[in-house]
């Protein structure tokens, strides 16, 4: 099987207003195979006057889109999940192509996609507002909610179905418009989303899809054009900095899902089996490149030698090669700046006074690899445990008390995703409120759900994708006041 018999040679051009085309001047982006560095396909290279009828396209439409009943747009979206499941095989296997990770692994992204939209199918008719008397009497209060209006998604390569979906599947059911800018290393998975969409029978200009490598002055154009309402990033805080930034003139809305330094907290009361089972869930989903992957491993000093053992035994026993390749449960990382990055910060630890339990090295070769690896004793300074790795490595670094525990995992500029094992109920509910991040798993490795709202605090950004919350984000609300009579 072939991801790419999903995209006929047209669409691999841009989707604008209804229509694939080409870029302006027939410009063309390449497509690279991680696994090898060679060149899958190529796409559309988007100029800025591509981006700005993207936009107009957008705009177009929305007046009409805001106006379609609710439940159009949720069985728009609900047919739309019914095609991603049956055709879970040929997405799986375009994913893996373009971003390396296993088709294993791509099928489960298929499944999490998907059900954003089968989620948002079933809240598009449940969008309301509330009618009251007023306090003081003599008049009646009504808020009605209205779509944002047309917005533009920047898209990461690391989940290229899903932080889609995650998107598209609210600003639907809202009644958005919208351009979508995929990552440039992995663009295919999303122009075969858009036509699906199409096929869904999704109207022309609802969603614009406008591959390009030109991504800074793609968004600086978009944000500088007042009638851009909402937009939504996933990505580095780095860059999501730059978009709020350029947000302030406009005043448009926001939603930003930026970088992540997970702590994986181990108490000395802890199930180790289960918390070694957690780690290889929170670690190597997508070989480490997650915001939510488990960043730095905090381990109560007296079960850190049977942790560090256990998950060094069944990181070892990974193998890594292409994600097309049967038997194969690591592939490659994105690109080859992401294996020198990942090499320096093991490196580095290493010279701090860190242990290698296993792993540790890049082999070298063709494709973007680097093994599981697992380093005991890694001081809390350590760089290592201040950057995000986004890669398949669990440094782990030691404590001695709860109030240790909390202070270790706090201190970090982000604040999305963490993680506990404990046996201790009172513990769980003192971590749940003690610990600054937008999202806490207890006794769970696994913790992303489409019914449940996702996003972080302080560098991690700003604003929730999923759950009742998500579809908030594309909503507007009106007062309305009313005489009694």
């Amino acid at each position: 099987m072939n991801g790419l018999d999903l995209l006929g040679p047209q669409q691999r051009g841009l989707y604008i207003g209804g229509a694939w085309r080409e870029a302006e001047g027939g410009r063309r982006l390449d497509v690279i195979d991680p696994a090898d560095g060679s060149v899958l396909t190529d796409v559309a290279d988007a100029s800025i006057g591509d981006a700005v009828e993207a936009l107009d396209a957008a705009v177009e439409a929305q007046a009409s889109w805001a106006r379609t009943a609710p439940r159009e747009r949720g069985e728009i979206l609900r047919t739309a999940f019914g095609l991603i499941t049956e055709r879970a095989d040929e997405f799986a296997h375009l994913m893996s192509l373009e971003m390396g990770k296993t088709v294993a692994e791509a099928r489960g992204e298929v499944g999490y996609g998907a059900e954003f939209f089968r989620w948002y199918s079933e809240e598009a008719v449940r969008i309301h507002g509330r009618w009251m008397q007023a306090p003081a009497g003599g008049s009646r209060l009504l808020t009605i909610k209205k779509p944002v209006g047309p917005c533009l998604f920047i898209t990461p390569w690391n989940f290229p179905l899903a932080m889609g979906t995650r998107k598209i599947g609210p600003a639907i059911a809202a009644g958005c418009t919208m351009v979508v800018k995929p990552a440039s290393q992995t663009p295919l998975t999303m122009l075969a989303l858009a036509a699906l969409l199409e096929e869904a029978g999704l109207p022309a200009g609802v969603l614009n899809v406008v591959t390009t490598s030109h991504t800074g002055e793609f968004s600086q154009a978009l944000q500088g054009d007042d009638r851009l309402r909402k937009v939504s990033f996933t990505g580095s805080t780095g860059v999501g900095k730059v978009l709020v930034r350029q947000s302030a003139d406009q005043l448009q809305r926001l939603s930003m899902e930026l970088g992540g330094n997970a702590p994986f907290l181990v108490f000395e009361d802890a199930d180790v089996d289960a918390a070694v089972d957690g780690a290889m869930i929170a670690k190597m989903r997508n070989m480490g490149e997650a915001c939510t992957a488990a960043n730095r491993f905090l381990v109560h000093s007296s079960v850190a030698g049977e942790f560090a053992d256990k998950l060094g035994k069944r990181m070892g026993s990974l193998t890594v090669g292409r994600g097309q390749t049967d038997g194969v449960d690591v592939g490659p990382l994105i690109d080859e700046k992401a294996v020198e990055s990942v090499g320096r910060l093991v490196t580095d630890a290493i010279h701090d006074g860190a242990r290698v339990v296993v792993g540790g090295e890049a082999p070298g070769g063709p494709g973007y690899f680097f093994p599981p690896t697992v380093l005991l004793d890694v001081p809390a300074d350590s760089e290592i445990n201040v950057q995000e790795i986004f890669g398949p490595v669990a440094p782990i670094t030691t404590f001695e008390s709860e109030e240790d525990a909390v202070r270790l995992a706090n201190d970090t500029e982000y604040g999305l995703a963490s993680y506990v094992y404990t046996r201790d109920l009172a513990r769980t509910i003192r971590m749940a409120e003690s610990l600054e991040f937008g999202m806490v798993g207890i006794n769970s490795g696994l913790i992303s759900n489409p019914a449940a709202p996702f996003g972080g605090v302080k560098s991690s950004g700003f604003g929730r994708e999923g759950g009742f919350e998500g579809i908030e984000e594309y909503l507007e609300t009106t007062y309305v006041a009313l005489p009694a009579g």
